[in-house]
Parts: structure tokens; sequence; C-alpha cells
């Protein structure tokens, strides 16, 4: 492939129908009876992404949905169903008394064409989410109630107005309650082939960081950082009986005294894990190392940008971009695999943004990378600084996805941002980048190389695991062999001040 991303088109990447459009609704449907008692959880369909991998939604569950349904009365029936597992439509016989859907604005209209369709048959629809929080006005019109803030709070308080036929028009609470008091998710009710793992963990909520593009930035959020208690969390990753756990915390090592307590609560298991964190987290190199012998593999950091200017106008507290690739050799000389996120088409890039951006992942090794068109959320500072300067093209929510320019960048045209982001993945996903990045150790290339092939260029093969069913049989033997493999290197690590260098994993956050 060129250096230059403009010198040749990108290739069109196949893509299934069914990853791009939702199941219909049948508009003919006639009301079916109404079952009393029987709430319905909806996370409703989007279109994927043909540039990146399709097995991404189905690492993990979210965790909104069976939270809420852990603070379901006994007397109440959930079920859960997340369109994007590819079962067809949600189940409408009989006909749920409430139905609860999670809604983000890149699949709002189809969460309001699911809404509108109960509704229209006798169900009770709750709206819940960020884009209620952010955009409660557009999102009114489709619900008999919305949930603003923290749900765990709202859905009984809904349910029981729900049964004394007192429903009201809106919901809010805040998130400053004691963590420790929420419920473990309730997981029993996810479909466990669907899923990687079905082990989602979340242990702390908001990040020291309040970057102006993050949806944590959103107008009338205000998440201050809570933990829960490091044995809450070793209660349920034994609970749910996966080898793998996901952290999903937006950055579980805000608070660096709590991570050293969490990995010692957490190395007894004998389990493997992965988790978001800041790179500052490599300021304490004996944190990284009471990581790994907690069983962390793998990290996903936002580096979000390699220029310092980006950064600084983003108001993200991080190290010199010049430190990176030190900070990135601590976690690797742990090892630690590093997912890197990075944005592209921030003020301070240029067209040779993408080549730089490739080019400094290869030479650093990392063993994943995500990429993101910078897009301004509603209501965050990013979205309003854009407003203001004139540069939003629409509000088309289906498009503000990260992987379309939904704005003006200032060196650059949107169509030659959208081109370039197409080219970076097409680059890091090609046989060349992949064996550039290759860990040094050889004994751990076998197991880089079979998650780079199969997570990275098996669309096809994720697109058949996931219509099948088919997700959790055939990862579990790498998932429970890169397990094994690491509690041997734990033992080592254990034994030695030095790193021993990386077991070679096949899981990796971000995955």
């Amino acid at each position: 492939m060129t250096d230059d991303p403009f010198l040749q088109p990108i290739a069109r990447r196949w893509i299934p129908r069914e990853m791009l459009e939702p199941p219909s609704l049948d508009h003919s449907q006639l009301s079916e009876p109404i079952e009393r008692r029987y709430a319905l959880l909806i996370n409703p369909f989007y279109a994927k992404d043909a540039n990146a991998s399709f097995g991404k939604h189905v690492l993990t569950p979210s965790l909104a949905l069976t939270s809420f349904a852990a603070t379901t009365p006994a007397h109440w029936r959930v079920e859960y169903w997340d369109e994007n597992l590819l079962d067809g439509r949600p189940p409408f016989r009989p006909m749920p008394e409430v139905v609860g859907i999670t809604v983000h604005l890149t699949f709002a209209t189809r969460a309001y064409e699911l809404a509108d369709w109960y509704r229209a048959r006798g169900s009770k629809v709750i709206l819940g989410g960020l884009h209620v929080l952010s955009c409660p006005e557009e999102c009114a019109p489709h619900a008999d109630a919305l949930a603003l803030g923290d749900g765990v709070q709202l859905w009984p308080r809904i349910l029981h107005d729900l049964e004394q036929n007192n429903l009201q028009p809106r919901y809010a609470a805040s998130y400053e309650n004691d963590y420790c008091e929420d419920p473990a998710p309730r997981r029993e009710i996810l479909p466990r082939r669907n899923f990687l793992t079905t082990t989602s963990l979340i242990a702390t909520r908001g990040c020291h960081n309040r970057c102006g593009f993050c949806y944590l930035a959103t107008d009338g959020l205000r998440m201050p950082y809570r933990m829960k208690h490091p044995q809450q969390i070793v209660e349920e990753f034994k609970a749910d009986d996966q080898p793998y756990a996901v952290f999903i915390d937006n950055n579980l090592g805000s608070r660096r005294d709590y991570l050293h307590a969490l990995c010692s609560a957490l190395r007894p298991l004998k389990k493997i894990w992965s988790a978001a964190v800041t790179i500052d987290v490599t300021d304490d190199p004996s944190l990284i190392r009471n990581m790994a012998l907690a069983g962390c593999t793998g990290v996903f950091i936002g580096f979000e940008s390699l220029s310092d200017e980006n950064l600084s106008d983003s108001h993200k507290k991080t190290p010199k971009t010049s430190d990176y690739a030190r900070r990135v050799r601590i976690l690797h000389d742990y090892g630690i695999q590093v997912n890197g996120s990075f944005v592209l088409g921030f003020d301070h890039d240029r067209k040779d943004v993408f080549v730089r951006t490739a080019e400094w992942i290869e030479e650093n090794r990392l063993e994943c990378a995500t990429f993101h068109v910078l897009t301004p959320y509603p209501a965050t500072p990013l979205f309003r600084q854009m407003e203001c300067q004139g540069r939003i093209l629409h509000r088309d929510w289906s498009l503000y996805d990260t992987s379309h320019a939904v704005f003006r960048p200032k060196h650059m045209a949107p169509e030659e941002l959208e081109h370039g982001y197409a080219w970076i993945y097409q680059r890091l996903f090609s046989h060349a980048s992949i064996w550039r990045r290759r860990p040094e150790q050889w004994q751990a290339i076998p197991l880089y190389l079979a998650m780079s092939y199969l997570y990275k260029r098996s669309n096809r093969f994720w697109h058949l695991l996931i219509k099948h069913d088919l997700v959790n049989p055939v990862w579990k033997p790498l998932v429970e062999m890169t397990r094994w493999r690491h509690v041997r290197y734990r033992r080592q690590l254990a034994e030695q001040e030095l790193p021993v260098g990386s077991p070679g994993q096949v899981v990796s956050a971000g995955v």
C-alpha cells in the first residue's frame, strides 16, 4: 500500500446488508395481547462500519440494560434483546407491558421507530441513555416517559408508578449516590453464546479528564468519580464464571491507589481482564506490574492525537506526546498489550496526519489500534464551538458515528478526512502492518497473529459467528489458552524484580 493515502482509491469493503439495515417492523401487524408485568429491554440496531471489525460490538454486552434489570421487582418478568446480534426484530408475542430502550445518537432514529411501533400497540415505552439527556425535547414525542440520568435509580420508580397508573413524563436522577449500593448487573438474562464474554465490569464512574469532545462533557451530565469496593468486583467476576472480563470504566486508572487495591483483590482469581486507562497510569511502574500480576492482558488507551497542540485544545490532561513511546514500552515490558485509540480531524491535523499516525503505531508495535473521525456530539463544548463557527455540516445523527465527517475540518476537506480514515484502517489491517507490529518476543508472535487475523481480517467470519450464535464457543478455547499462559507468566513475574516479557496474549481491550 502506498504511503500517500490520497494517491490511490480505497477499496470498497464487503459488508452484508443485515449489518447495514435493521430488521423490518411490520406496521400492518395487529395488536397482540399485553402481558402484564413483562418488561422488554432493547438495545437498538446501528449500522456497522465496513472498515472496522464486525466483532467489536460482541466483545461484551453493555451494562446499562442488565443493570436496570437488576433493580426490577421480582414479580416482573424481564427480557433482554440486542438487535445487533442478528436474531431479527424484538419479540412482540405477547406484547410487553413496558419497553425500555437505550438511545444513542447514532441509532436514535431506530430507537424512535421501535418506540413508536410498540406504543401504537399498547406498550408503555421508556427512553433512556445519553441522547435523552442531551436532546430530551427531540426524544419526548416518542416516549411515554424519559429517564434522564442514572437509570439504576430511576427504573424501580418508573415501574412502581406504572403499576399505580401514575407514570410521569420525565424522571431525573444524578450520579452522586453511593455507588457501592448499586446491585450487580443481572447477567443471567444475557445470551452467553453471543458474546466473547458476558463479564463486563464497571468498578468506577467518571474520569479525571473532561475532554471537550467526550460525551462526559455533555451539558447537564455531572459524573463525579465514584468507586465500588474491590471485593464487590471480585464477587461479580466469580459469579459470572467466565475466564475473561472487560472493564468498561471510562478510566480505571483515575485513582491509582484504588487500582492498586483492586489489583490486589483480583490477583487470587487467576483470571484475565482488560480495561481502559489513560497513558499517565505509567507514572507508577509498580502499578503496571500489579496490573499484570492481577491478570491484565491489555489496555485501551485514548492517545487521541500525537500533537500536543490538539490535546491542549481539547483540555486533555496527558503527558507530552514525545514521551508516549517510552510509556508504551513500560506496558509491553510487563506483557500488557496496547490498543491505541486515535481521533482524526483536529484543528492542528493536516493531510499528513494519517501516515504519521500509522508509522508511529507500527514503530511502537501497538498490537491494536482504533480510529475515530472527530465528532462533535450534541451538547458538548466541541459541538457548541463548531456550531458558533458555522462548521457543523448537518444534524443527521446516524452519521455521527465517528466514521463520517459531520463538520468542516480546518486543513482538509470533509471527503479527505473520511478517505484518510478509511486508508489508515486498511493500512493497519494489512499483512505488512500486522507483521511490522509483531511482538519482539518470538513466543508471543503466534497468538498475536491469531488475534490480528481473527479479529481484524475476518469480517465474513465474524458475520457467521454472530449470525449463528457461535462467538463464545469459537473464541473460548483461545481465551482459555491465553488465561493459562498468563497464569504461568504471572508466576514467573512474581519471582523476578525485572519484567520477563510478553506471555503472548490473544485478547486485549477493545477487541
